[in-house]
């Protein structure tokens, strides 16, 4: 009982002085055997605010909007008071003034997206480096178009030019607004106006959609919920995959837990290279 104590007793002490040196990190937990052997070291580090942001819950707050931009478009193909709305807009920007295409919008779309390489190639870092947000980029772009393409095939409605039956929702404005939010992201710590400058870019490629009479504007606003919701996704998702299958940030520092068997005794080794 007396060696059972003296392992208790020092165990509370060490754990105690390491408490004290730091509330966000463990430096050591060690315990004296009262056998006479050597003491047992196990030396951990763990960072208490990087677990919270990987074990944060899924953002249900920041896709309300985009969500209902999504809902508005789907709901605006079987609603007659919303096709009689877009049939108005349709007839000031089309009908009400004639006027030749201006397909600036097949280039604007990638704007907000390149200016985010821009930037970085011009020295003002964003929030990942370039091997982050290029996966987060393929990442949103892969969640934006299989959305995109996905439903046009099922959702037959016609373009308000009459040239095809792929009009709901938008590529173009979800491939704009998928680069807006990301421009956003990148930067909302450096300047809120970078987001802005993206979300205006994005605003015009969706306009023009509807002024080169390609897309309704339900089209549209759904196709900028695809894209934002896109984003926003990809970057949730991100710091966990990283979590789940990225190596570790320093190759030299490893841990392993393993067991061991040695003269008939079975138990469990903890291994570190430093």
């Amino acid at each position: 009982m007396k060696k059972l104590a003296t392992v208790v007793i020092c165990l509370a002490c060490v754990c105690q002085v390491g408490y004290a040196q730091s509330t966000d990190t463990i430096r050591e937990v060690s315990a004296t055997p009262g056998w006479g052997g050597q003491p047992d070291s196990l030396p951990r580090r763990y960072d208490w605010q990087k677990a919270a942001m990987l074990n944060k819950p899924f953002p249900v707050q920041s896709f309300i909007i985009p969500a209902a931009m999504i809902a508005y478009g789907a709901t605006a193909m079987h609603s007659k008071t919303l096709q009689h709305l877009n049939g108005d807009v349709k007839e000031q920007v089309w009908e009400d003034n004639p006027h030749k295409p201006f397909h600036l919008d097949n280039y604007l779309m990638f704007a907000p997206t390149l200016s985010v390489y821009a930037l970085n190639a011009a020295g003002i870092q964003g929030a990942h480096n370039f091997k982050d947000r290029t996966i987060i980029l393929l990442m949103a772009n892969i969640f934006a178009n299989g959305t995109v393409f996905s439903t046009k095939s099922w959702s037959h409605e016609r373009r308000p030019d009459g040239s095809d039956y792929q009009s709901f929702p938008s590529g173009h404005t979800a491939e704009a607004f998928a680069g807006a939010e990301f421009m956003r992201m990148e930067y909302k710590d450096v300047s809120p106006w970078y987001g802005v400058a993206g979300y205006a870019m994005a605003t015009a490629t969706g306009m023009l959609r509807m002024y080169n009479d390609k897309h309704w504007m339900s089209d549209v606003v759904a196709g900028a919920g695809v894209g934002i919701a896109s984003t926003r996704l990809a970057c949730w998702l991100y710091p966990k995959m990283q979590r789940l299958f990225g190596k570790p940030k320093d190759p030299q520092k490893v841990s392993m837990l393993m067991p061991t068997y040695s003269s008939g005794t079975v138990g469990l080794a903890f291994v570190r290279r430093f």
